[in-house]
């Protein structure tokens, strides 16, 4: 994969993938655990609200079982009770049940007819034989929960003057006392009917058919979902229902709330670890990346002293280890250059011995020869004259040699300042093809490469050089096959970038042997019979201290074609080329 191409990418991926699995992943099991935890709270809180709902019933029966039998021990009612005189009987028992607080009170004689009976449904209570369970009866909308105890006339065993009935009502009101209670919503059912709920009554068929079922139900109430536990009241036949409900939403809103916590936090912490991992990647990556961009301008520059630096305090250690073994390796390649570059001047200098030996003993055979001329005391004028002129062209030829190995020998100072290159190319074309020579010349400067900023002298003795060649080559071509013609030395430039130049000098004049071609730059190296082998050699060394190339394409008999490649701001040597 393209993304994952580079040594910093997989880095990055791997430690944040080993920073990223352990947060979710523990995210994740916080979150079940405390979503199953939560579950279970609501289990038990159910069990523990129906628990409370149980205990209050049982309370609430055992207090009405002691209420009714303390007012039916009472002297007052049972006197009452005993004339059976509904009259007398129900002031006492209006202010009797005002003080019980009972929403039922019955009084009835022995045979069970009602003396008094108040808050007592249409259809009435059953004030049959007493029972040690209570009764429940519908009133019309409300469920009446009562007891009945006998009245007696003096303690236990005695005669019985009658029967007395507490009754309360299972409404809302208590409802929401054991909601109070509990902390849960509660509803009250018998019978088919739901006679109480905490919850709106636009939901009392719902919570009638929960009722109706078993179990913990889950119950979809106004759009929120409920758990609910069926709990019965009593040990009867068929006692009331309590339906005790909890919101699940309610109980897993603090889950929800850690859970967002958690998730801020583990994206917080994913956030940190990728920014780290990024940074480790970095430190890694940075030295090696470093390298390798060292590398490529080595490969693009050819120069092999460029070094990498020791690089940052937090980058890693292996990493700074190869750049600084990279550093050492241009350390010693810089070392080798110059031993090198020793071995080959010693070694041009004893070819230039043998050079400078071979070419100055021929002048100075010649200039020996005019001066046994001169010195004949019977030497013509014709004579001294020719004695002369040979003396002055050898003198000549001595100097051109001693200046092409001083030129080719010491270090280059350039003096750069801009340019034309287009009047450049013309003085340079002018004076190596002279004013009326045997070769023509045509420019290829269209259009015109503008202002250069180089060692105008210097570049321009180069040219001179080229164009001198090619003219040779020109004119050995033309003497070979010993035609005549118009044939031109071309002479061009153009930019080939906003940064760079090049420069040529073509012909198609005799050309180089394949065999000769790889050799041309090499001092003293020559195919002419009177040539020092130094002028392409200093016409390198003069272009590589502009900071340019120069290279040489040339088929042997179609002609030569030198090609001179500059930057548009000339460097200055560093140091003398070898």
């Amino acid at each position: 994969m393209a993304v994952l191409a580079s040594l910093r990418s997989r880095v990055f991926a791997a430690t944040a993938v080993v920073a990223v699995l352990p947060i979710a992943g523990a995210l994740g099991w916080a979150t079940t655990r405390v979503a199953r935890q939560a579950e279970a709270d609501i289990g038990r809180g159910l069990r523990e609200a129906a628990g409370l709902v149980v205990q209050y019933h049982r309370a609430r029966v055992e207090t009405l079982r002691e209420r009714a039998l303390l007012v039916a021990d009472l002297p007052k009612l049972k006197a009452a009770v005993a004339e059976a005189h509904p009259p007398t009987i129900e002031p006492i028992a209006r202010d009797y049940r005002d003080r019980v607080r009972a929403d039922v009170f019955v009084v009835a004689d022995r045979e069970g007819r009602a003396l008094v009976s108040l808050g007592v449904p249409a259809g009435g209570v059953s004030t049959g034989a007493p029972d040690e369970r209570p009764g429940f009866v519908s009133d019309d909308g409300r469920l009446l929960e009562t007891f009945t105890v006998p009245i007696l006339l003096a303690g236990e065993g005695s005669e019985g003057l009658g029967r007395l009935t507490l009754g309360l009502v299972l409404d809302d009101a208590l409802a929401g006392r054991l909601r109070g209670l509990t902390g849960s919503h509660v509803a009250l059912a018998w019978g088919g009917r739901l006679y109480a709920s905490t919850l709106p009554h636009a939901e009392d068929a719902t919570l009638l058919a929960a009722a109706a079922g078993s179990g913990v139900a889950r119950l979809d109430l106004g759009g929120e979902e409920y758990v609910a536990l069926r709990q019965p009241l009593g040990d009867g036949e068929a006692p009331p229902l309590a339906l005790v409900l909890r919101s699940r939403a309610e109980a897993l809103r603090p889950l929800q709330t850690l859970r967002s916590a958690l998730v801020v936090a583990a994206l917080l912490a994913v956030a940190v670890s990728l920014l780290l991992s990024y940074l480790l990647a970095r430190t890694v990556t940075r030295p090696l990346a470093a390298l390798t961009d060292g590398m490529k301008a080595v490969a693009a520059t050819g120069d092999l002293t460029r070094k990498i630096g020791p690089g940052g305090p937090w980058d890693d250690e292996d990493a700074r280890l190869v750049a600084r073994t990279f550093d050492t390796l241009t350390d010693s390649i810089a070392r080798f250059q110059r031993q090198a570059a020793l071995r080959d001047r010693l070694s041009a200098l004893g070819r230039l011995s043998t050079v400078v030996a071979h070419e100055v003993r021929n002048p100075l055979m010649i200039i020996k020869g005019s001066l046994r001329a001169l010195k004949r005391a019977d030497a013509r004028p014709e004579e001294v004259r020719e004695a002369a002129t040979d003396i002055d062209h050898e003198v000549a030829r001595l100097d051109r040699i001693v200046g092409d190995v001083l030129d080719f020998a010491r270090p280059l100072n350039v003096d750069l300042a801009p340019a034309d290159l287009g009047d450049l190319c013309r003085e340079a074309t002018r004076a190596g093809l002279g004013a009326d020579g045997p070769v023509g010349a045509r420019f290829a400067l269209d259009p015109p490469p503008g202002p250069l900023v180089t060692d105008a002298e210097r570049l321009r003795a180069v040219l001179v050089n080229l164009v001198t060649n090619a003219r040779d080559s020109v004119v050995a071509r033309r003497a070979r096959v010993e035609a005549g013609g118009a044939d031109e030395v071309e002479v061009g430039a153009r930019r080939l970038d906003p940064r760079r130049v090049l420069l040529w000098v073509a012909d198609r004049g005799t050309g180089i042997a394949a065999a000769d071609l790889p050799h041309v730059f090499e001092p003293y190296f020559t195919t002419k019979r009177t040539g020092t082998g130094l002028g392409l050699a200093i016409a390198r060394k003069v272009v590589e201290a502009l900071g340019g190339s120069i290279r040489v394409d040339s088929r042997e008999g179609e002609g030569t074609r030198v090609e001179i490649e500059l930057p548009e701001a000339g460097a200055p040597a560093a140091g003398e080329s070898p």
